[in-house]
């Protein structure tokens, strides 16, 4: 028998990493079914509104219905399985809310970073980034007493900060950025989430080797930066 869960996903997209981290510590079983947005078929520019991934299709009493957002799917997912990753505190569920949009506002501004054409936009996003990370530190400070967001216990806001954390393990490969700089608690949060093994496997082996040609193929200051690297490497192996 199928799934009754399937994952419309890319595999590249932080986004499908939330949902398929949280499908993982549910204990959900699930398919995963990767589309080519360059070229999206058919099947998927019909099922999804935005044409955006990821996309949760959901069988039903003999029908299926799409559900689309990640924020959406994460919801669905607390509402209807089990082992919830949200806290039962209203107040304190209302925070780890306010702390996932502030994640997503975290790669949007990863986005403009690896995609400035110039190196003052590249360092301009650069500063911006480091600061909201900043928040992020001072945030840890106040609240934290154990290795992820809540403490002791998983959440969703650690589902969602996984892959943010790991364009920075292609990033550091790449030059020093120093975005994470002097952010001790956001350097241990980010050494936590790559151990776990949920967001390990939100990804196929492959994904740094993908994630860096996606950024070299970038016409920007970053890509500029990586194809550098590519030319100096050999001369700096045959010294």
């Amino acid at each position: 028998m199928p799934a009754r869960l399937t994952l419309v996903s890319h595999h590249l997209c932080p986004y499908v990493q939330r949902a398929a981290i949280s499908l993982a510590e549910k204990g959900v079983p699930f398919e995963r079914v990767d589309v080519d947005l360059s070229n999206k078929p058919d099947w998927f520019k019909a099922i999804s509104p935005l044409g955006k991934v990821p996309l949760l299709r959901v069988r039903h009493r003999n029908a299926e219905e799409i559900i689309f957002e990640s924020a959406v799917i994460l919801e669905f997912l607390e509402e209807t399985e089990a082992n919830p990753l949200h806290p039962a505190d209203p107040l304190t569920r209302a925070r780890h809310r306010a702390w996932i949009e502030f994640g997503s506002a975290i790669l949007n501004a990863i986005g403009r970073f690896y995609s400035a054409a110039a190196e003052p936009t590249f360092l301009h996003e650069s500063r911006g980034l480091s600061g909201m990370f900043a928040r992020v530190e001072a945030e840890l400070s106040a609240r934290q007493s154990g290795p992820w967001f809540a403490g002791d216990r998983f959440s969703l806001v650690d589902a969602v900060y996984g892959p943010v954390f790991r364009y920075f393990d292609t990033f550091d490969r790449i030059g020093d950025f120093s975005i994470l700089d002097g952010k001790p608690l956001v350097q241990a949060w980010r050494e936590a989430l790559s151990e776990r093994r949920s967001v390990k496997e939100a990804v196929g082996p492959d994904y740094p080797q993908r994630l860096h040609a996606f950024l070299r193929a970038k016409q920007s200051y970053l890509s500029g930066i990586i194809r550098l690297q590519a030319i100096a490497t050999p001369q700096a192996r045959s010294a």
